[in-house]
C-alpha cells in the first residue's frame, strides 16, 4: 500500500497537496497496489481526495499535532505507516517535508529519496526515481531496494489529475509524542497568490529596478497575471524587498510554469534557483546579460518601457 501524507490549510487542500496525491496514486498503479491518504486534524474536503485516486482517507487528531513539530509529525506518520503496512510513503518536498522526510525514513528503517521529480519505475529489486542535483546541472538516479521507501516530491513535478470520486474518511489513533517546543503565537503571511514554492507564475526583479520606489510596475504586472513576486539576492540584502521573496541558490528554489525576470543579470547563483522553470522570460537592456542564454524568450530593452506595456497588453487580453 502507498500512504501519502497530505497537509491542509484550514480544511482545504492546495495544489501542491493534490500533486502529491496524484503522484502517490500513479506510484500505487505502478506497484499494483492501492493508495491511502493521511491527514492531521479535521479537513472538510478530506473526502474529495478520493477524486485524485486514494481509496480512503485516514484522519488522525491529536493535541500534539495542533502546531508543526518535526519530531511529533514524523513519529505520527511513521506509526500510521507501520500500522497500515505501507510499502511507500509519499509527501511534499516543502518546508514540512524537508523537516520530516529523513526522520520518517529512519523510524521505518526505509530507503529515502527527497526532492524527486520523476515517477517511480519498478525494478527487479525495488523502485527507481530521479532528482536534480548540482543546482539542476545533473540528474541523480536513486534505486530504493528496502522493503519500505519514503519519497518527497518536488512541487510542480506532476499536475493533479481527477480519476475517481469522493471516498470515505476513517478516524484513526496512533502514538504521537508531545512536541518539545510550545507555540505561543503564529503570524501567517496573508495574500491572494500562492507562496513562492507553490507558485505557477512568478514575476521577479533585480537591481535594474534602481530602487524600491520603482517596484510598483513589478507588482502591477504580477497583479495582472495573478502571479507571485520575487527578487534577486542583492535586492533582498539591501532591504528593497523582504527576504522571503529571494529566489536563487541561497534563497528559495522554484519550479513555476512561467518565470519573468526583469533587470536581473542572471548570475549562476540566481539561475540555480530558477532554472527548473518551464518557461523563462528575461527583460534586460544589457545584450550581454548571461540570463539571455538560459531564457526561452528575451527582450533586450529598458524594463521601465517594457514592463508597463506588457502589463497593459495582458490586461487587454484578459478583458
Amino acid at each position: 500500500m502507498v500512504l501519502v501524507f497530505v497537509e491542509h490549510n484550514n480544511g482545504t487542500f492546495k495544489k501542491a497537496a493534490l500533486e502529491a496525491v496524484t503522484y502517490a496514486k500513479m506510484t500505487a498503479d505502478t506497484l499494483g497496489t492501492d493508495c491511502k491518504a493521511l491527514v492531521f486534524g479535521t479537513a472538510e474536503e478530506a473526502s474529495e481526495l478520493g477524486k485524485y485516486g486514494v481509496s480512503s482517507v485516514l484522519s488522525l487528531s491529536s493535541d500534539h499535532l495542533a502546531h508543526y513539530d518535526s519530531q511529533a509529525y514524523a513519529a505520527a506518520v511513521a506509526n500510521v505507516a507501520k500500522a497500515s503496512g505501507a510499502s511507500v510513503v509519499v509527501l511534499n518536498n516543502n518546508s514540512t517535508g524537508v523537516g520530516i522526510t529523513g526522520r520518517i525514513a529512519v523510524k521505518l528503517d526505509a530507503g529515502c529519496a527527497s526532492g524527486v521529480n520523476s515517477l517511480p519505475v519498478k525494478t527487479d529489486n525495488g523502485i527507481t526515481v530521479e532528482k536534480n542535483i548540482f543546482s539542476g546541472k545533473a540528474i541523480s538516479t536513486i534505486n530504493l531496494t528496502s522493503p519500505v521507501s519514503v519519497i518527497s516530491v518536488t512541487g510542480n513535478t506532476i499536475q493533479p489529475e481527477v480519476v475517481g470520486s469522493p471516498c470515505s474518511v476513517e478516524s484513526i489513533s496512533a502514538d504521537v509524542p508531545a512536541p518539545r517546543t510550545q507555540v505561543i503565537s503564529q503570524d501567517k503571511q496573508q495574500g491572494t497568490v500562492a507562496p513562492l514554492p507553490e507558485a505557477e507564475l512568478v514575476v521577479s526583479a533585480g537591481r535594474g529596478m534602481k530602487g524600491p520606489e520603482n517596484w510598483g510596475i513589478i507588482e502591477a504586472l504580477a497583479d495582472a497575471l495573478g502571479a507571485t513576486t520575487a527578487c534577486s539576492r542583492p535586492v533582498a540584502d539591501t532591504g528593497w524587498r523582504p527576504h522571503h521573496e529571494h529566489v536563487g541558490q541561497t534563497g528559495v528554489a522554484i519550479r513555476p510554469n512561467l518565470y519573468i525576470a526583469a533587470g536581473i543579470s542572471g548570475a549562476i547563483q540566481h539561475l540555480a534557483g530558477v532554472n527548473s522553470s518551464k518557461c523563462i522570460v528575461v527583460i534586460n537592456k544589457d545584450p550581454e546579460a548571461p540570463f539571455f542564454k538560459a531564457a526561452d524568450y528575451g527582450i533586450c530593452a529598458d524594463l521601465f518601457d517594457v514592463v508597463p506595456k506588457l502589463t497593459e497588453a495582458i490586461k487587454k487580453a484578459k478583458a
